[in-house]
């Protein structure tokens, strides 16, 4: 941070805290913000998705928690607030994954947590981001903080954030290094930035300020999407902050200190959109990514971080718009994470991406209070392969738990090793036994930082880390649901009971519609690493290895027809993918595949009542290029035909393509998508698959 922005920060903070009660055990909120107001308005609202790290559901003020936040108090106060909220997911990149796209976690690519130094998984590009989506509407876009969905930070090819949505970016791969105070792993717009004074919450904010001071244009609406990086561990907060809430190396007070660090960070954001005239027409949105590591802070409610039990998975969340929305309102219908991008959707008025599947719902009416209007198109459900609980289903007042028997390849003597190592540490530092519960809880989450123990610490991580050699294993049916449990969270929110056999109709209906669930999401699910190559080849029909089939491979392009679908039908299917594809400039070319091949395929699937050229599917189906009983009779295959620009016009000038009107351009761009489907020998079909260029725009040059 430059000395001036410091000296900003310095100055806001000091007319501000005393305003929002900070610095009194209890202050006086009244009047901090706008009074809000009824009024509705059809002017799209600027919009503030705020993400806190690892919070629980009863950790700040308006939840019932210890920690001073009277500015998000008084949001929830002049919002909506929910009672029954949930996370995507029980971990952070996972829930980060459905948060911004509206899908489960898996068909976005996202399995678990993402180590980018070890793992290829990233969001994938095919994805539509909230970014995206407000693009569409001409939002300006930004995102500060915590990002965690991959980046290309750690030398693994993997997307930039400016390719997920965001003309502007300010972020860390994963948590604040080596602490909330001064880290030193944020990036700006592909650039590394240094060490950066003061703590993160605060640097945060201080970034979202100058994009709206420097950066945007103020006759444009704008996205921020702040993810905090607090309250997760390493844990770093001013000191007096911290004696607020305890000992200088009290943990759980340095844990209170961060989220009332934050919550002053907000005040200060608000403070400036109040400044700038903004604030009345802002839609901000307040949640965490999942329920917190530190137990007595998820509600009393079973289970926390990692787990998706109650505790695990339930967060608060706040709804605030004062010129869109009416204040004072407590939501307790269960809304979620993934309704998130559908419910900016509907705000906004934009049209969903019709080829994904969108798993959340539009909260629009709970936000109104035309609960009667609200409808789920599917329940709300979780699914994590890496946990267990592996998939749950929540149904008006009941949950339905699955879980799995099968364990995932780990060493677990090695783990057992390194973790008694490690208690020695633990117990010294700690000054008592620790309970085996305990003992992998500290592993994880003590501050501890002598250097023998981050070596120990160190290798107990990559040790219980996601391999992505499993993904072949869970998209073959590994680790699935072997047995359930049914809840009633009204009498029971700790789940206690066990219903599954006193209500057993209710339990079988529960669970065929889980199953069924959680294996389309899984059967969407990417395979990544090495396995990804391998196990994307060998699907493939003997005869089916060409560079066509590559570039269908990594765009994900639907080759065959789903039940009862007509050829016309999957080739509108197709052109509209494309066309998706190509406005969010993400079309991916195979090596030895250009934009001539491009269009070619492009005039090759013109459906049959297409009035323009090409229309060769009329007669030569996907995926193999061949007839499928025709009434034109037996058409051959298209793949593994050599043909000449001379033939191709000889051809066209026959009885049975006389009707296909082509120019000289046209000629040669399907000559070069025929050659396409030759086939390649395997070692080059694995390069065509991982060596690709993106198509920067239709007709233009590749990148």
């Amino acid at each position: 941070m430059n000395q001036a922005l410091r000296l900003y920060a310095v100055v806001v903070i000091a007319i501000v805290v005393p305003v929002l009660g900070h610095a009194q055990v209890a202050g006086d909120t009244s009047g901090m913000l706008s009074k809000a107001s009824s009024r509705k308005t059809s002017t799209p609202p600027n919009i503030v998705l705020m993400l806190a790290d690892d919070l629980g559901s009863a950790d700040i003020g308006c939840y019932g928690g210890p920690v001073k936040t009277p500015v998000l108090d008084e949001l929830a106060a002049r919002g909506v607030k929910f009672t029954n909220f949930y996370s995507a997911a029980p971990v952070c990149s996972t829930a980060r994954a459905s948060l911004l796209t509206g899908r489960h976690h898996l068909r976005t690519g996202v399995y678990t947590v993402i180590q980018d130094h070890m793992h290829d998984m990233h969001l994938e590009l095919d994805e539509v981001t909230i970014a995206e989506l407000l693009k569409t509407k001409g939002y300006e876009t930004a995102h500060v903080g915590k990002w965690h969905l991959g980046t290309p930070f750690r030398g693994r090819k993997k997307p930039w954030i400016d390719e997920q949505g965001f003309d502007y970016w300010f972020a860390t791969d994963l948590n604040a290094a080596p602490s909330h105070m001064n880290p030193t792993n944020f990036w700006r717009n592909r650039e590394r930035v240094g060490e950066i004074e003061g703590y993160a919450c605060q640097i945060v904010v201080d970034e979202a300020i100058t994009f709206l001071e420097d950066h945007r244009d103020s006759q444009r609406p704008f996205f921020i999407n702040m993810w905090f990086h607090e309250p997760h561990a390493p844990l770093a907060a001013p000191p007096e902050i911290v004696k607020e809430y305890g000992s200088a190396d009290d943990q759980a007070a340095i844990y209170s200190a961060t989220i009332d660090n934050t919550d002053r960070a907000i005040g200060r954001f608000v403070q400036h959109l109040q400044s700038i005239g903004e604030f009345e027409n802002t839609l901000i949105v307040y949640t965490s990514d999942h329920g917190s590591y530190r137990q007595e802070r998820n509600g009393n409610l079973r289970a926390g971080k990692g787990s998706m039990f109650e505790g695990g998975i339930r967060t608060p969340c706040i709804f605030h718009w004062p010129a869109g929305i009416d204040g004072g309102q407590v939501q307790s219908i269960p809304g979620g994470a993934i309704d998130v991008f559908p419910t900016i959707g509907g705000i906004i008025g934009a049209k969903l991406p019709a080829e994904l599947h969108i798993d959340g719902s539009d909260l629009g009416p709970l936000l109104t209070g035309s609960e009667e209007d609200f409808k789920r198109h599917q329940p709300l459900t979780w699914h994590s392969p890496m946990s267990n609980p592996v998939a749950v289903m929540r149904e008006g007042d009941y949950t339905l738990v699955g879980f799995r028997q099968e364990e995932f390849p780990k060493d677990k003597d090695a783990i057992n090793k390194v973790m008694e190592k490690m208690r020695v540490h633990l117990e010294e530092y700690i000054g008592r036994m620790l309970t085996p519960n305990e003992l992998w809880h500290e592993c994880y989450n003590n501050p501890l930082s002598t250097p023998e123990y981050k070596k120990l610490r160190g290798e107990f991580v990559t040790l219980n880390s996601f391999q992505e050699r499993w993904t072949a294993m869970v998209k073959s049916g590994m680790g699935g649901i072997s047995r359930v449990q049914l809840f009633d969270l009204s009498k029971d929110p700790k789940q206690e009971k066990d219903l599954s056999k006193s209500l057993p109709d209710l339990k079988q209906r529960l669970e065929k519609k889980l199953l069924a669930l959680h294996q389309g999401v899984v059967q969407e699910a990417p395979i990544w690493g090495t396995e990804r190559i391998k196990v994307g080849v060998n699907q493939l029909d003997a005869d089916r290895q060409t560079t066509f089939d590559a570039f269908a491979y990594v765009n994900r392009i639907p080759v065959v027809p789903n039940d009862g679908e007509s050829q016309e039908s999957l080739s509108h299917r197709v052109l509209s993918r494309l066309a998706n594809q190509e406005g969010r400039v993400l079309v991916k070319l195979p090596s030895e595949m250009n934009r001539y091949t491009y269009r070619g395929f492009k005039l090759a699937v013109e459906s049959a009542d297409s009035s323009s050229a090409g229309r060769c599917v009329r007669c030569h189906h996907l995926p193999d290029f061949a007839s499928k009983n025709r009434v034109s009779g037996d058409v051959p295959t298209l793949r593994n035909t050599t043909y000449s620009l001379p033939r191709l016009e000889a051809l066209l000038q026959n009885q049975t393509h006389r009707h296909i009107k082509l120019d000289k351009n046209q000629r040669i761009e399907l000559l070069a998508f025929i050659y396409s489907l030759k086939d390649l020998p395997d070692y080059q079909f694995r390069k065509a698959v991982l060596e690709t260029t993106v198509l920067e725009h239709y007709g233009g040059p590749n990148r």
